[in-house]
Order: C-alpha cells, then sequence, then structure tokens
C-alpha cells in the first residue's frame, strides 16, 4: 500500500503540479460561480415564490417592487459567463491527464535507465487528470441544477415583467 502511494505521489512536482493548479483555479472559479448563482437565486425565487404569511408577504412585496429588469439580466450573464469557464475547465483535465502521460512516455524515449519510474510517472498524470474532472463534474451536476433553476426564474420573471408593461401601456392609451 505504501508503495502505490508513492507512485502516485511521485510526479507531484513534475507534470502534476500544473494540474493540481488548474484544479485550484478551478476549485475559485466554482466558489465564485456558486456565490453569483446563489446571490440570483436569492433575487429571484420572492419573484416566484412569495411567502404565505402577511410580514413575509410585505418583505417579498417590497424586495419584488426594488428588482431592475437590466440588474437582473447582468446578474444572469455574470453567472452565465462563470458556467461557462467552469464547465470549459472541467472539459481540460481529462486532456491534461492525456498529455502528462505523453511528456512522461517521450522521456521514456530518451532515457531507457528508469523505465519503471518514468512509467509509474506517466501514469500519474492521468490518474490525477481523472482524480479532477471527476470531482469537477460532480461538482457541475450540483451547480448545473442551480443555474437551470435560476435560468427559468429569470425567464419568468421577464415573462411578466413586459407582460405588465404592456397591459400599463394598453390603460394608458
Amino acid at each position: 500500500m505504501k508503495n502505490i502511494f508513492s507512485v502516485i505521489f511521485m510526479n507531484i512536482w513534475g507534470y502534476d503540479m500544473i494540474i493540481f493548479i488548474a484544479a485550484v483555479f478551478t476549485g475559485i472559479m466554482y466558489y465564485y460561480l456558486r456565490r453569483s448563482a446563489d446571490r440570483l437565486y436569492k433575487k429571484m425565487h420572492l419573484t416566484v415564490f412569495v411567502p404565505d404569511g402577511d410580514i413575509s408577504q410585505k418583505e417579498a412585496v417590497s424586495d419584488i417592487s426594488e428588482l431592475r429588469e437590466t440588474e437582473i439580466v447582468n446578474m444572469r450573464n455574470h453567472t452565465g459567463g462563470l458556467y461557462s469557464v467552469f464547465v470549459n475547465l472541467t472539459g481540460i483535465f481529462p486532456l491534461l491527464g492525456i498529455l502528462g502521460t505523453v511528456i512522461s512516455l517521450l522521456s521514456l524515449v530518451s532515457d531507457t535507465s528508469n523505465i519503471t519510474g518514468n512509467f509509474y510517472g506517466a501514469l500519474t498524470s492521468t490518474f490525477w487528470g481523472l482524480v479532477f474532472a471527476i470531482i469537477f463534474k460532480f461538482l457541475d451536476g450540483i451547480i448545473s441544477a442551480k443555474i437551470e433553476d435560476n435560468e427559468k426564474s429569470v425567464a419568468l420573471y421577464l415573462e411578466r415583467n413586459s407582460k405588465n408593461v404592456t397591459e400599463k401601456e394598453k390603460v394608458a392609451v
């Protein structure tokens, strides 16, 4: 068992460090994406689901009346942009793993004295690429549901808002 861990961590200061740096950056992107999606969800939640209690209903009406369409659209676009970057970063981990494997195997050609070490080093890149791809794919599954819910809520809000504006224009005429 000790040998497995030494093999997994043997290339950590080599090409695998690039994979770890990409994982840290992707984790930071996930944090900001989650924060942005939660902020939009809290804003939009009151427009779709108004609470039952009198005090809560008054607070909801007050919050809804302060909403601005451009603010909501900008928040949706910001969250969508962060999600796009996150998804693209998540997709590169298997590629980084394969690239690390190829680089390590190429060094195997030039250094035939340590074939086993170079071969194990090649496999660690694939291992870390797959590990981080699985982790971030799982997180993508969690956040994509909130992103989709936000999209539906914003679309409903914009639809309701455009109907209210149209009705006000008809009454004014």
